[in-house]
């Protein structure tokens, strides 16, 4: 869901935060940076190249945590992973933070493959499954009449429909059973007590894992090094704040130690999650200051969109680009800034 984004999120003073590596991995290539747990990183065909996946080693088995995406030399990777880079102990359990398709899209794979359970919250199963559905279909005209009330003409809505027809979605099938987490589950893998951390924004119920004895920190997608994870509106949830939800997760992060080593799903594994927490609140209170100085007439999703995020636009990012924007346009409503009147064919924007 984010994968495709970068070229409108927001970039870190690398040199604020303590690097544990200087270099990236390769992908295919594994490092151990702690006891027991060893970094995988697998590739992705996007701007964004790569996922990062966690192996926790314990004396009967490995935990798996992410799958990467469903592409062909994942799965290789993956087979040369399991054969060669376990020391011959069995995969135990697969936990996936979130459903978005980097992160889930060989779960059913690795699950079948191996004979193993998948972990998830309860909303982060389901929505790859809806998702996958909707994807094998033509645009239906729910769909085609909701961009249409973002301002997005029908050329646009065309050229969507047609992109998703000719490359339809890819995940392999997820299995129909599976362990809920819930927000404050303890979880015991790689020789470590893990408290499951449940927060919203990027994903409705996106986990992470706090280990307070070595203070780590599995962060998924909440908190990224470099680039900041898309927090969008998008067509199933058109009154959502999902904003409001994401800051709040910055706040509840904030009470782990400032000196927690914290492990991203892309970029390089950290030190400095306040200075980080600091920098991504920050990054969304300018771009709604911008936001709102964009809004010195009624604008429709699109008109913002294309001014707050035109590069991103005339890279082919609309989707994304508008559903950041319409994120942001939303929580402006919630601080009471902004109204969203519905009155008229188009959806419009107005500071107040």
């Amino acid at each position: 869901m984010h994968a495709t984004f970068k070229a409108v999120k927001a970039e870190t003073k690398t040199a604020d935060l303590e690097f544990l590596i200087e270099q990236a991995l390769e992908p295919g290539e594994t490092r151990e940076i702690a006891p027991a747990l060893t970094w995988l990183r697998l590739p992705l065909p996007f701007v964004l190249n790569h996922v990062n996946c966690w192996l926790l080693e314990d004396k009967d088995g490995w935990t798996i945590i992410d799958s990467g995406a469903d592409r062909p030399k994942s799965r290789e990777i993956w087979d040369d992973v399991l054969a060669n880079r376990l020391k011959g102990k069995p995969v135990k359990q697969l936990i996936c933070t979130h459903g978005h398709p980097d992160h889930v899209g060989l779960a059913g794979w690795l699950c079948e493959k191996l004979g193993v359970r998948l972990h998830m919250t309860l909303a982060e199963w389901l929505a790859p499954q809806l998702w996958r559905e909707q994807g094998l279909k033509p645009m239906q005209d729910e769909e085609r009449r909701g961009l249409a009330r973002n301002g997005v003409p029908q050329r646009a809505i065309d050229k969507m429909a047609s992109q998703r027809e000719s490359a339809p979605f890819r995940n392999h099938p997820l299995p129909m059973s599976f362990v809920r987490m819930r927000d404050g589950d303890m979880l015991k893998f790689g020789g470590r007590s893990w408290k499951v951390l449940v927060n919203g924004g990027h994903a409705d119920e996106h986990a992470s894992f706090y280990s307070s004895k070595d203070k780590i920190l599995i962060a998924g997608d909440q908190i990224l090094s470099k680039i900041s994870p898309v927090v969008g509106v998008f067509l199933s949830q058109p009154w959502s704040d999902p904003l409001a939800d994401y800051l709040k997760s910055l706040a509840r992060l904030r009470k782990l130690p400032a000196d927690t080593l914290v492990l991203p799903s892309h970029g390089l594994p950290f030190r400095g999650l306040h200075t980080r927490i600091d920098q991504l609140a920050h990054h969304h209170d300018v771009r709604l200051q911008r936001l709102l100085d964009l809004m010195d007439r009624p604008k429709n999703g699109l008109e913002l969109a294309e001014d707050l995020f035109s590069r991103a636009v005339a890279e082919g990012q609309l989707m994304m680009a508008l559903a950041e924007t319409l994120a942001h346009a939303n929580h402006l409503v919630t601080l009471g800034k902004a109204v969203r009147d519905e009155s008229s064919t188009v959806v419009i924007y107005r500071r107040i």
